[in-house]
């Protein structure tokens, strides 16, 4: 069947911060990013600054404000650091545009050009759940560092080998989730890629219920959580309450060597989410998991969770929110022809979560 809204992929994850400049070397050192483009107000941006930062195709920029009362400066207040754009690489924005306003989407933006010296760039807005949109982007017609505005920029160090490669999976906690998965369904022609729902994700004290749905091509997947009844707060009525409403709650970022990346982040000063040696000694897991790349010490050693599904295993690891207030974290994650999310280990990713919310006071 044709696809009536083409995507070619991830084009950026835009975060609003409080204090850009630290932000973006924060990810330029524990990340391993490189800062590719500038704009301030030494090229004509007079209320805001941002920083985009690369690793192989994942594309951050770091949006901070230059005055009081501006969008940026007002998402900030009200929901700390945050992810307020999910932007698509899209090959026609006004054939894209058009057919999510007709599917019962609401527009942001309508279709625009921006051009300079390098060419030019299409864009349009559309809303997704809570504060977050989708920026459409076709940059086909455009060679300049990230958008007409903005300016080439020097790494603020000089990154090593690449950390990693590309941008796996974007997860959203929302309070409707059925809702939202319609949405993408009904919008973009997304189709449900997997569910996990009653004891897939519950642990004695809480529970939540998620569904993955993602494009045709798989580049693009949209995990969307929502809370469900438990004995005591879940990760996502935590991460509700603190951001005060639906937002992304985690990246997952594609990796190639998971070992080295974990290593370099944790010397970097990066912190991740701690499993204890039960998981790793579990005999049920040697023969669940089977043969993998890295011998189970080394990923016991470095906290790393294993898993296999028909297709093939994984290998994943959670950072600690990444900012002060509990919300946005990041995964890791190297896969070897496993297609899922890590289904075996949400019991004890869970009870790491629910480890940190006790410290936290929060569960």
């Amino acid at each position: 069947m044709s696809d009536m809204f083409p995507v070619h992929g991830m084009d950026a994850v835009v975060f609003a911060v409080g204090n850009a400049k630290q932000a973006a070397h924060y990810y330029s050192t524990a990340f391993g990013m490189r800062l590719v483009a500038y704009r301030g107000p030494e090229n004509g941006s007079r209320d805001e600054v941002a920083y985009v930062l690369t690793s192989g195709g994942a594309r951050f920029e770091l949006r901070g404000a230059v005055r009081p009362g501006t969008p940026v400066a007002r998402h900030v207040a009200e929901h700390g650091d945050g992810v307020i754009d999910l932007a698509l690489d899209v090959p026609d924005v006004e054939s894209a545009y058009r057919t999510a306003l007709e599917r019962g989407a609401t527009g942001i933006t309508e279709p625009y050009g921006i051009e300079d010296e390098h060419g030019k760039v299409m864009l349009a807005v559309i809303a997704t759940y809570g504060e977050t949109r989708h920026t459409l982007v076709d940059r086909s017609n455009y060679s300049g560092p990230y958008l007409p505005g903005y300016v080439a920029a020097e790494p603020i160090v000089e990154p090593g080998d690449r950390m990693f490669q590309a941008i796996d999976h974007c997860v959203g906690n929302v309070e409707r989730m059925e809702e939202w998965v319609e949405f993408y369904e009904r919008v973009m022609g997304f189709t449900r890629m997997a569910e996990f729902i009653g004891d897939d994700i519950a642990t004695e004290y809480s529970a939540l219920m998620s569904k993955v749905v993602a494009n045709g091509s798989r580049k693009v997947k949209f995990p969307l959580n929502e809370p469900a009844p438990g004995k005591r707060k879940s990760q996502i009525d935590e991460f509700l309450e603190f951001y005060g409403g639906p937002g992304v709650q985690h990246i997952a970022l594609a990796t190639n060597d998971i070992l080295s990346a974990v290593d370099r982040m944790r010397e970097a000063g990066l912190q991740f989410l701690e499993t204890p040696d039960s998981y790793y000694d579990d005999p049920e897991l040697r023969e669940r998991i089977g043969k993998v790349r890295v011998p189970v010490e080394e990923l016991k050693k470095r906290r790393i969770l294993v898993d296999r599904d028909e297709d093939g295993y994984l290998l994943q690891i959670f950072t600690k929110p990444v900012q002060d207030r509990p919300t946005v974290f990041f995964e890791l994650i190297e896969r070897h022809g496993s297609l899922g999310f890590g289904k075996g280990n949400f019991k004890a990713l869970f009870e790491a979560i629910e480890r940190e919310q006790e410290l936290r006071g929060n569960l």
